[in-house]
């Protein structure tokens, strides 16, 4: 259990929170809400101890251990991703070493029947059921479960850490965390750099994890899917609700209009009151009265309204200009890096009007056929056409990243800015919540948040009719998601969006690509409806689809020009691929019932650690 008692800490001379008290325990998967900057990873880092706060303290017992996964790391990038994930295993190795010091003291001991003897026997069966606990002699095997679970592959693991990016380095440190099973998981934003598929397993791992589960999310089905309990920071203060995000939210709603009805019924009283101080004041037999009114007045306590966020976000996307029909024509293309093929004959058009989205698992391309879109990457063979007056405009995912650290905020649309949108840039700028002297603050203070509103922000400056987003939203807040999706609801050109964010994409686009092995593939409707027409329950259910698969591929269809991605497959071949999907039903239908037969065991240990613990056992 974790205890948190009148916890205060400020910035500038504002609280981010004020004397806040609270319990979690082992049972709570919580949910951290509220807008940017209201203090969210500041009271992660206060409970692990990495921030001292003003006043109040966080209590915990000696065996309780966290795991923490801040959005920033930094890794060893000369080990191998198996060697760095093995890091979770250093307790076990002093595990290890204790125990063979034990063994060699009682080798050596002289008197088997000694209380000292039997208080050694005693402490290696303690070590030794802790290594238990860890897994000794499985480490192999676990740390492959959990890094195929987080998206990657067996040829992956003795790769070094240098040829991976920020995001791929990221899931090691949450291997590492998961791995070492500490009471606590504190997670800050761990689907920033996820694809849909590893956010599924990540999200069914953390519902069925035997500890507390703390994290900070802006994604709002990954927070109904994970928590039951939801703690929004607002003005100081908090506000906790037994309910997941969705269920807070309505929660929420009913606070606000109650303070908004109870603020208005005490503006009218004070409102009264005045207007008898005023009418009382000047005449003599009254004035007692009239000071007591102002006393009275004096120590009201003004009911605030929480944030409500109404500074948020007001913007539209420019009138699209007029295209041609066919915006983008891709016809047998295909891209590689070096000997690594990304994408193999690949043909479709994108047609005006239209708003796709690009899914698919981290590494199958999504990025590198947007790039080649907006030419900023070439390929080797086929085509990659834009249609007749197409201009676009490119939100790379680590364009907010990009932007110049020393320049302000003000000299960054200033500077791109043209014509008569030059006479209009703070006005631009208060839209996206930059006003005052925030505008003048230089880009390297900004938080993430703050830099894809300022990469967003510059993205308007010139009407385009081919918007293409690749991972818009990583770093923006509930609210400026909401916004940012209105508006592209209410945007009049052609769309590609690339994200890994579910509630986003949810009835924004109707059509769905699928990138998944060097070949692109259509779905029509939204992305729950690709979701339901493949069937992902699971991660391990998609991994072990793919498996078979790719067993199809390398032995039932021999990879020859006939049978490419766009071939007919013949009766046979149809009639192993119900074989196999019959048998993967088969094998997932055993996988639950073992999962029901670990949580039927789980009870029983619980069980029988409550018996041990009985003062008379």
């Amino acid at each position: 259990m974790i205890t948190i008692s009148n916890l205060s800490i400020q910035y500038g001379g504002k609280f981010l929170f004020d004397d806040i008290s609270f319990v979690i325990t082992d049972n709570d998967r919580i949910g951290l809400v509220g807008k940017n900057g209201a203090g969210k990873s500041t009271l992660l880092k206060i409970i692990i101890d990495e921030m001292r706060p003003e006043t109040g303290s966080i209590a915990m017992d000696n065996h309780t251990t966290l795991g923490y996964l801040p959005q920033d790391m930094r890794l060893n990038p000369h080990l191998s991703v198996y060697e760095e994930t093995a890091k979770a295993f250093s307790q076990l190795r002093a595990l290890e070493q204790q125990a063979d010091q034990l063994i060699a003291q009682l080798d050596e001991h002289p008197d088997h029947q000694s209380d000292d003897y039997l208080r050694q026997v005693q402490a290696l069966s303690d070590v030794q059921d802790l290594m238990a606990q860890w897994g000794s002699g499985n480490q192999r095997e676990n740390v492959e479960r959990i890094l195929r679970g987080l998206g990657f592959v067996s040829s992956d693991l003795d790769r070094p850490l240098s040829e991976f990016s920020g995001g791929w380095q990221m899931r090691t440190e949450l291997a590492k965390i998961l791995l070492q099973q500490p009471s606590y998981i504190l997670l800050d934003e761990p689907t920033n750099h996820l694809d849909i598929e590893s956010i599924m397993w990540l999200e069914n791992y953390l519902a069925n994890y035997s500890g507390g589960v703390i994290l900070i999310s802006h994604d709002r089905a990954f927070l109904d899917r994970v928590t039951n309990r939801t703690i929004e920071i607002v003005s100081g203060k908090i506000y906790d609700y037994r309910a997941s995000y969705s269920a807070f939210m309505e929660l929420r709603e009913q606070r606000i209009e109650k303070q908004i009805s109870d603020a208005k019924r005490q503006s009218k009283e004070i409102e009264h009151t005045q207007m008898l101080i005023e009418k009382f004041r000047a005449k003599k037999n009254k004035a007692a009265f009239a000071q007591t009114l102002i006393r009275k007045l004096e120590k009201t306590e003004r009911i605030e309204i929480d944030d409500q966020e109404n500074a948020s976000i007001r913007f539209r996307f420019p009138d699209a200009p007029r295209s041609g029909k066919v915006v983008v024509h891709i016809d047998q293309l295909a891209k590689s890096y070096g000997t690594k093929h990304v994408l193999d004959r690949v043909s479709f058009d994108i047609e005006r009007g239209e708003k796709v989205a690009f899914v698919g698992k981290n590494g199958e391309g999504k990025t590198t056929l947007t790039r080649i879109i907006t030419g900023k990457t070439d390929y080797q063979s086929g085509k990659c056409e834009l249609g007749y007056n197409v201009s676009v405009g490119y939100f790379e995912q680590h364009q907010a990243e990009n932007l110049a650290p020393q320049k302000t905020v003000f000299q960054i649309i200033d500077d791109a800015a043209t014509g008569d949108m030059r006479q209009r840039v703070r006005s631009l700028l208060g839209a996206f919540l930059f006003s005052g002297e925030d505008v003048e603050k230089k880009v390297a203070v900004l938080s993430g948040g703050e830099r894809s509103r300022l990469a967003l922000a510059r993205m308007l400056l010139e009407p385009v009719n081919l918007l293409i987003l690749d991972e818009p939203t990583n770093h923006l807040d509930m609210q400026a998601k909401e916004i940012l999706k209105q508006a592209l609801f209410d945007y009049n050109g052609t769309l590609i969006v690339v994200s890994h964010d579910r509630e986003f994409l949810k009835d924004l686009t109707d059509k769905v690509y699928e990138f998944d092995r060097k070949s692109v593939k259509m779905h029509i409707g939204d992305v729950y409806n690709f979701l339901k027409a493949r069937q992902l329950n699971s991660l391990d259910e998609l991994n072990l689809g793919l498996r078979r698969q790719k067993e199809i591929d390398e032995k039932i269809i021999p990879p020859t020009p006939q049978n490419s991605a766009n071939a007919p497959t013949n009766s046979a071949n149809t009639q192993n691929r119900w074989a196999l999907d019959k048998e993967l039903k088969s094998l997932s239908a055993k996988v639950t019932k073992a999962e029901q037969r670990v949580n039927d065991l789980d009870a029983q240990v619980k069980n029988c650690e409550n018996t041990m613990n009985a003062p008379d056992f």
